[in-house]
C-alpha cells in the first residue's frame, strides 16, 4: 500500500481507464475524472475517488485540484494528463474552430491542468507530470496535421517544462503509445463526419484515414490499454524516470522512420495517391 495520490484526466475509457484501475490496484489514492462522472461509476466502486472534470474548463481544474489539496493535505504526487482525441481530414477541410477546439483539448488542456498543479508539487519538491501523446507527436500521415501538431506542440511544451521543474525534483515524462486497442477509431470517424468539409479532391486522404484508424486497433502489433497503464504507472514509481516512453513494438517501429529523409518519407504517399 502507498499513501501517494494521483489525478488522471479522461477516464471514461480506454488508456484513461485503465490507468485509474491501475493505480487503484497497486493502493494509490486515485482521483478519476471525466466530462461525465456516470461513466466513472465502476471505478468509484472499486474504491476511486471520481470527479467531473473537463479540461477546457478552468472552473473544473480548479475545483478538482482545490479537493485533492484540501482532502490528501496538499499532497498531488502525479498528474496524468490523458484526456484528448483525434481531428483528422485534411488541413485545408479543416475549419479554425475545429482546429481551436484540438488544441483547446490537447495542448491547452494539459498546461491548464500542469499550471493548477505545479504549484503544489513545487512546495513539497517532488512529484511526476505524465502527459499522453503518441507516435503521432513525431511522425505525421496525410489527414493527421492538426492531431499530430497538437501532440508536437504537447511534446515541445513537456520538454521545455522538463528543465524548468527540474530543479523543484518535480519529473516530467511524455508517454507515446502507438496502435492501441481503444475506441479511438471511433472517435475519428465521428470527428470526420462532424464540421469536415471533405473536399474530393482529398477523396485518397480520407480513405487512408478511414482504413488507417480501423487497421490500427486491428493490428497485430496494436497493444491494449492494460500495456500503456502499466508503463505510466512505472514512470510515475521511479526516482528518475525516462523522459520518453515509447509503449509497444509498432509504436516504436513507426518512430524509426522519422530518421528517413522527408522526400522518403513522402514517397509511399505518392503511389498510395496514385493508386487510390
Amino acid at each position: 500500500m502507498t499513501d501517494e495520490t494521483v489525478l488522471i484526466t479522461g477516464c471514461s475509457s480506454g488508456i484513461g481507464r485503465a490507468t485509474a484501475q491501475y493505480f487503484n490496484d497497486d493502493g494509490w489514492t486515485v482521483y478519476a475524472t471525466s466530462r461525465e462522472t456516470d461513466d466513472l461509476a465502476d471505478l468509484a466502486e472499486a474504491g476511486c475517488h471520481t470527479a467531473t472534470l473537463d479540461v477546457q474548463e478552468a472552473a473544473d481544474i480548479d475545483r478538482v485540484v482545490d479537493r485533492i489539496v484540501d482532502e490528501q493535505n496538499g499532497r498531488i504526487d502525479c498528474l496524468v494528463n490523458n484526456a484528448g482525441y483525434g481531428q483528422y481530414g485534411a488541413v485545408e477541410d479543416i475549419p479554425a474552430d475545429k482546429l481551436h477546439r484540438q488544441f483547446d483539448v490537447n495542448v491547452y488542456g494539459p498546461h491548464r491542468l500542469v499550471r493548477a498543479v505545479l504549484p503544489h508539487m513545487r512546495d513539497r519538491e517532488d512529484g511526476t507530470i505524465i502527459n499522453i501523446s503518441s507516435v503521432a507527436g513525431r511522425v505525421v500521415t496525410p489527414g493527421g496535421g492538426v492531431y499530430s501538431a497538437s501532440k508536437f506542440a504537447l511534446e515541445a511544451m513537456s520538454d521545455a517544462l522538463r528543465t524548468e521543474a527540474d530543479g523543484f525534483g518535480v519529473d516530467v515524462v511524455v508517454i507515446k503509445p502507438g496502435p492501441v486497442e481503444t475506441e479511438f477509431s471511433e472517435r475519428v470517424h465521428e470527428e470526420l463526419n462532424e464540421g469536415t468539409e471533405r473536399r474530393p479532391v482529398y477523396d485518397w486522404v480520407y480513405e487512408l484515414v478511414e482504413d488507417g484508424a480501423y487497421v490500427a486497433g486491428q493490428s497485430p502489433l496494436a497493444v491494449s490499454p492494460d500495456e500503456v497503464a502499466q508503463v505510466i504507472h512505472d514512470a510515475a514509481e521511479v526516482d528518475d524516470p525516462d523522459p520518453r516512453y515509447a509503449v509497444g513494438r509498432g509504436a516504436k517501429l513507426m518512430l524509426y522512420s522519422r530518421f528517413l529523409p522527408d522526400r522518403f518519407r513522402d514517397a509511399p504517399y505518392r503511389i498510395l495517391r496514385r493508386i487510390l
